[in-house]
C-alpha cells in the first residue's frame, strides 16, 4: 500500500497515516472494508466511535455493579450461616461467630462476570487501535465518548452513615489504565 496515493485503475486508496492527521475522505480505519468515501460516512464513523466508548463506560458500570450485587448477596448468606450458628447453641450458652466465611461466586456468576469483563475489554481494544491511526476527529470522539459515558453510566451516588468518621479518600478514577479496561 502506498499510504494514500491514487491506484492506477481509478479507485483510491486509503490514507492512512501515523502522524496527526485530518483525513476524512478515503480514510481507513481497522480494515479496507472501514473505507470512508464520503463525509456522511465518516460522521456516522465518529458518531459510531462515541457510542462504542460510551459502551465501554456502561460495560465497566455493569461489572462493578454484578460485583456489588454479588457482594451483597454474599453478606446477606454470611449473615443467615452467623445467626444459623448462634441459634443452634445449646443451654444458651453463647456460640461465637466465626470472623471470617469465604464464600465463591457461582461458576453462572462467574460466568457473567468473565463475559461483561471480555465486551469491555474487546470494545477498550477496539477504541485504542482506532486511537492508534492518531486521526484527530477519532480521537476528538473517543474524548467526547469518554466524557459522555462518564456522564450517563458512571453517576457518584454515596451513602454516608453520619456515625461514620469522616474520609479524607475521594473515589474517582479507579483504573490504572483508564483508556483500555
Amino acid at each position: 500500500m502506498d499510504m494514500g496515493h491514487g491506484s492506477s485503475d481509478g479507485v483510491a486508496e486509503c490514507k492512512i497515516s501515523m502522524l496527526f492527521n485530518f483525513y476524512t475522505v478515503d480514510a481507513c480505519f481497522l480494515s479496507s472494508g472501514w473505507h470512508i468515501k464520503n463525509n456522511g460516512m465518516f460522521a456516522a464513523t465518529c458518531i459510531g466511535i462515541v457510542l462504542l466508548v460510551v459502551l465501554v463506560e456502561f460495560c465497566r458500570r455493569m461489572g462493578k455493579q454484578f460485583d456489588e450485587l454479588l457482594y451483597r448477596q454474599f453478606q446477606r448468606q454470611a449473615a443467615i450461616q452467623r445467626d444459623a450458628l448462634v441459634s443452634e447453641g445449646t443451654s444458651g450458652d453463647f456460640v461465637a461467630a466465626p470472623r471470617a466465611l469465604t464464600l465463591r461466586a457461582t461458576p453462572l456468576q462467574q460466568l457473567i462476570r468473565a463475559v461483561i469483563h471480555a465486551i469491555t475489554f474487546a470494545a477498550a481494544y477496539i477504541v485504542m487501535l482506532l486511537a492508534m491511526y492518531f486521526n484527530v476527529y477519532v480521537l476528538i470522539s473517543i474524548f467526547i465518548g469518554a466524557g459522555l459515558g462518564k456522564f450517563f453510566c458512571d453517576w457518584l451516588v454515596v451513602t454516608v452513615d453520619d456515625r461514620d468518621e469522616p474520609n479524607s479518600e475521594a473515589k474517582g478514577i479507579d483504573e490504572a489504565t483508564v483508556c483500555c479496561g
